[in-house]
């Protein structure tokens, strides 16, 4: 009798384990998946509502590329219309403009792309008219836009800082050069400087104004060049610095000689590290400024994460204030990667 307690005691304590046990973790992962999908696709989304991007350059190939490519997959996504505008040219009181004429026509949404402080008085007029307004790229601070999402331009100048350091063993020349003046810009220029100050050794001949031009970048470059034979290495903070720096050096005859870093990841720039005429990139990753940027219009305009019976009225937004979209570092070593992307 006491063998036979024994038997049905595991007998039943066996079956209480598999009665009680969980279904697989893949499987619960599934249905809660299908349950966010359902519940997406749940909100109710008008045709007609459209959600505009304002830039300037607006055909420029990283904005092309990056920002609005992002911008229009997510529109698409999720069932709304999306307009991109702004000039042609880097032309900030045109798109100062734009603005002020897109905020006539009440769109569901603003995504603007922070070009200059001067565009601070424009982005609280969207604001006051009731529209949902989110910066990208570079921050307004004066302005009561209602998020922001970018990169930390300070880290962008400390990224290229260090490496610069390593590939001319913390000694000899080295300048630099962008769009000066810009708040971002400025703030990369100063990340580069607090870690070059660190080496005595080093020594900066020179801040130099490209504006955004791959012949003026080039032309300083070589102006540099021959001031300068020397000279260890460049740092490029806009989009066409690094494409102009290396024509320069490459015409020079010096083309992994003198190290370059500089920022974004364009074809081209990619190819130039490839080659070995660029030594690092520091890449914004530029996607999500745009697709993570109209989510957040999305969501104040659905109120998908209610923090109060009514958040507008006291004043509260249901998105985050400010999003550092961090930095990929780009290298002969994993160059490959963004060349087959």
């Amino acid at each position: 009798m006491k063998r036979l307690s024994t038997v049905l005691y595991t007998t039943c304590l066996t079956g209480l384990l598999v009665a009680c046990e969980l279904p697989p973790r893949q499987h619960s992962g599934e249905k809660q998946t299908a349950d966010i999908i359902r519940t997406s696709a749940s909100t109710e989304v008008d045709p007609n509502e459209e959600y505009v991007m304002v830039t300037t350059a607006i055909n420029m190939p990283m904005y092309v590329n990056h920002d609005q490519a992002a911008f229009k997959k997510w529109g698409a996504a999720r069932g709304v219309k999306v307009s991109v505008l702004g000039p042609a040219e880097w032309d900030v009181p045109a798109q100062i403009e734009t603005i002020e004429q897109v905020i006539a026509t009440r769109p569901a949404g603003l995504l603007i792309n922070g070009t200059d402080p001067g565009i601070t008085q424009a982005i609280n007029k969207a604001v006051a008219a009731g529209i949902p307004t989110v910066v990208y790229d570079s921050d307004i601070p004066g302005s009561r836009r209602h998020a922001f999402l970018g990169t930390d331009w300070y880290q962008i100048g400390q990224m290229q800082g260090e490496e610069m350091v390593k590939l001319i063993g913390g000694k000899g020349k080295i300048a630099y050069m962008g769009i000066l003046g810009l708040t971002n810009m400025e703030q990369g220029f100063q990340g580069l400087l607090d870690v070059i100050k660190k080496y005595p050794e080093i020594e900066v001949v020179g801040k130099f104004d490209d504006k955004a031009n791959v012949e003026t970048a080039a032309k300083l470059t070589s102006d540099l060049l021959a001031a300068h034979p020397d000279l260890s290495g460049i740092c490029g903070f806009d989009s066409n610095s690094g494409p102009g720096m290396a024509l320069a050096v490459k015409e020079a005859g010096k083309a992994g000689k003198v190290k370059i870093t500089t920022v974004d990841w364009e074809p081209e720039h990619l190819q130039l590290v490839q080659e070995g005429v660029i030594q690092m990139l520091a890449g914004q990753k530029r996607e999500l400024f745009t697709w993570y940027g109209a989510q957040f219009l999305f969501d104040m305009v659905h109120s998908t994460n209610k923090l109060s019976a009514n958040d507008a009225q006291i004043g509260i937004t249901n998105i985050p204030h400010t999003i550092n979209t961090g930095l990929i570092k780009i290298t002969k070593e994993n160059v490959g990667q963004f060349l087959k992307r």
